[in-house]
């Protein structure tokens, strides 16, 4: 089978003599270098990938895109507001809602929550919370009896599961100065609401006109929340809309909330890339140390060839391939160790989390409770692509020296 000159002569290169074994350890140990270097940075990159889906898909898709909160509520005639806001062309939906600060009570346990009051029928144009709570819960969640979805981490504080009884104590509102006491509600869990992340520990759902009637708004809500045709543009469309309503109004978009958990991912991944060519670079470092030895312990075989009438550039490229060789059997090795991690690194972190004894993620601190991942091919290529890239680069000097060999000087023993 024909193979290349420069490619036969590398690879018989790349075999050390019997006297050298340590040039045979080296470049293994490049070759391991680049394989852990690789591996590593490919699951970085995965990890990077999933919490980057993770927030667009299980928070972004969850809370609206964008607010309308009034100034002073409650709002009243949202109706005509809200139809006025859906004529803009890039929103695509409008909901009423109405938030409130709350204590959870049952028994000795007590929990602050988030008390959001929705219309089911019109949360769903906003939100996609309806994929996270049983169907069966959600087509039954309406007003008038005394119904609440809560989140699983709040349950599990509680002690509580679907069909227990909580009290839930809300701020009274009126127009006096002078405090007065909580106002308690008595509630029954109709359904858990599973995130898996920070939501679950802080949200509580109550039909809207329910927690109307329990805070004295009448038919008033806190504001209207908003979906945008594009998520990343949606702090200019909240504002276009924001200026056509006649009302004082406090305009926000997710990125007030959640805008730095994305600005965090965007930049760790270029560090993660940063780090890639740091470690790969190192790693690199060994196959100039290998092809240094190999030249000298292949100094007379170059002189013969150089007698024979080889010529500079095929001393060259022989030793150019043998660092690429390295390269390309590492990256080899890295992507087969590190593919299959990030596919199974979530099933993978699980297990480790039970045979250790705790969570690496805290749902009531992080946007989510696990470690996501979500393999993209075309970060396997880059990776692989740089190391090889860095292998020929390192392969640079070592052949230089080779093909400046002297034959006469060599083969004399001098």
């Amino acid at each position: 089978m024909y193979q290349p000159l420069a490619l036969c002569l590398a690879s018989r290169f790349s075999r050390a003599r019997k006297r050298h074994h340590f040039v045979s350890f080296i470049s293994m140990a490049a070759m391991i270098g680049i394989a852990l270097g690789v591996a590593v940075v490919i699951i970085g990159l995965s990890a990077m990938n999933g919490f980057e889906r993770e927030l667009k898909d299980r928070v972004l898709a969850v809370i609206p895109h964008g607010e309308l909160q009034a100034v002073k509520p409650p709002l009243y005639d949202w109706q005509p507001l809200a139809k006025g806001i859906r004529k803009h062309p890039e929103v695509v939906g409008v909901a009423p809602y109405i938030d409130a600060t709350a204590l959870v009570e049952r028994g000795s346990n007590l929990k602050a929550v988030k008390v959001r009051g929705v219309d089911p029928a019109l949360e769903s144009q906003v939100s996609v919370l309806s994929q996270y709570i049983d169907a069966k819960a959600w087509q039954s969640f309406q007003a008038g009896h005394q119904q609440v979805i809560i989140g699983q981490g709040v349950a599990k504080k509680l002690g509580v599961g679907v069909g227990d009884w909580l009290t839930v104590m809300l701020p009274n509102h009126h127009d006096s100065q002078k405090l007065s006491a909580a106002k308690r509600v008595r509630v029954q869990v109709h359904g858990l609401l599973s995130l898996h992340g920070q939501l679950d520990h802080h949200l509580i759902l109550m039909p809207l006109a329910d927690l109307q009637a329990d805070l004295g708004y009448g038919l008033g809500v806190s504001g209207l929340s908003l979906k945008t045709r594009d998520l990343f543009d949606a702090p200019r469309i909240i504002k276009e809309a924001g200026q056509s309503v006649p009302i004082y109004a406090y305009i926000h978009s997710w990125k007030r909330t959640y805008g730095n958990f994305y600005r965090d991912i965007a930049l760790v991944r270029t560090m993660v890339y940063v780090v890639m060519v740091l470690m790969i670079g190192v790693a690199c470092f060994n196959i100039v140390s290998t092809l240094m030895m190999a030249v000298k312990d292949r100094a007379s075989d170059i002189a013969i060839l150089r007698t024979m009438g080889a010529q500079d550039s095929l001393i060259r490229r022989i030793f150019m391939s043998h660092g690429l060789m390295t390269g390309m059997v590492g990256s080899l090795f890295g992507v087969l160790i590190g593919v299959p991690l990030s596919l199974f690194l979530t099933p993978i972190t699980r297990t480790f989390e039970q045979l250790l004894g705790r969570q690496f993620l805290n749902g009531d601190i992080y946007f989510i409770d696990f470690i996501p991942t979500q393999l993209i091919w075309s970060d396997v290529a880059i990776v692989t692509v740089t190391a090889m890239v860095l292998s020929l680069l390192a392969s640079w000097y070592p052949a230089r020296r080779a093909s400046r060999i002297n034959p006469a000087q060599v083969l004399s023993g001098k």
